[in-house]
């Protein structure tokens, strides 16, 4: 049995302790927060342990790995602690508050022989699968643009961090993901409307390495929560809508073949709309079980720690881009932050 602790069990972290208990060949075995009605409260359902502090949890429980779901600010201190016990670690997205923590994970990771995976949970969306699947395969021809509209009610219980740091990390990494190419340049504009200390809006374009541009839509503003993602290219559409995991394909009815080179001179026209039949899962579950097979086939896993250093680091270039003003280009923000080592090393 693998035995597993959370670190953190607010609004996500709970979660990691329900499917830790219900994962064949897992034991939960403790979890660790501050507040008390939090952590007692679960205790007492799953019957299981429950710590003031993680330091304790270390201390007294015996653990192969652990999930970290503690405010972005406290990731480093608690991953490292982690580490240093011998502890495989899975830490929610963002990786870490700033690329140079990151790094410093990372290498201790490495270090000591150990798993780390970030918490980018839309990976394992079903919907994103199979997107994945059906652009590597070519179904799409030549991709032109990549538009991510993430959406939310204001979360009274995030505090810490802005909406880029929050919900923007999800889009740049599955951009970076999906496209497989790195940003070349990056403008932004936020805005902080309801958040009385960090923003709450985000509109921004990335241009990355292949030509392709990518558009950020996202707020803490709307009355409803969307999340979808749309990729336009020379044969269609395909949208993507995470919260239904469904994915459509909007064909473009003029799309050129092999034996047609004045096709796209014709423009595009409306075509058929196909919607595909996906097994459905939980993303997180599917998560928290890829983690525990990489730790025990001591391969990589999904969502490496570089991954997440990458997404990080987009995600603080789009705050330099809005915070200056102008556009970035991330090739110089790189070289002059010293990130170059950093986004090249090994997990």
């Amino acid at each position: 049995m693998i035995r597993a602790g959370v670190i953190g069990v607010g609004a996500i972290g709970r979660h990691h302790v329900r499917i830790y208990n219900q994962l064949d060949d897992v034991q939960l075995v403790a979890i660790a927060d501050p507040d008390e009605a939090r952590r007692m409260g679960l205790a007492r359902l799953y019957k299981t342990p429950a710590y003031a502090s993680f330091e304790e949890m270390f201390d007294r429980e015996t653990l192969d790995v652990v999930s970290i779901a503690v405010p972005t600010v406290l990731h480093r201190e608690v991953t490292l602690a982690a580490l240093e016990r011998g502890v495989n670690v899975l830490v929610e997205k963002p990786i870490a508050a700033t690329v140079e923590e990151a790094a410093e994970m990372i290498k201790r990771a490495a270090a000591r022989g150990l798993t780390l995976m970030v918490g980018h949970v839309e990976r394992f969306n079903p919907a994103l699968i199979e997107l994945k699947r059906r652009l590597a395969a070519g179904e799409l021809g030549h991709v032109f643009q990549v538009y991510a509209r993430r959406l939310s009610p204001f979360p009274a219980y995030i505090r810490d961090v802005g909406v880029v740091m929050d919900l923007a990390t999800h889009e740049l990494d599955i951009m970076r993901y999906l496209l497989g190419s790195e940003a070349e340049r990056i403008y932004a504009e936020t805005e902080r409307n309801l958040h009385n200390l960090y923003e709450d809006m985000l509109a921004g374009t990335i241009k990355f390495e292949n030509g392709i541009v990518g558009v950020l839509d996202i707020n803490w503003l709307t009355p409803t929560k969307v999340r979808e993602l749309r990729i336009t290219g020379e044969r269609g559409m395909f949208l993507v809508d995470y919260l239904k995991q469904d994915l459509y394909f909007y064909e473009n009815s003029k799309a050129p073949n092999p034996w047609d080179a004045m096709a796209l001179f014709r423009g595009v026209g409306e075509g058929n709309v196909l919607k595909f039949q996906l097994n459905k899962v939980e993303p997180l579950e599917a998560e928290l079980a890829a983690f525990i097979k990489a730790t025990v086939n001591h391969t990589e896993p999904a969502v490496t720690g570089l991954d997440g250093l990458h997404a990080l680091a987009l995600v603080q270039m789009v705050l330099a881009s809005a915070e200056q003003g102008q556009v970035l280009r991330v090739r110089d923000h790189v070289a002059a932050h010293g990130w170059a080592e950093m986004m090249g090393a090994k997990t």
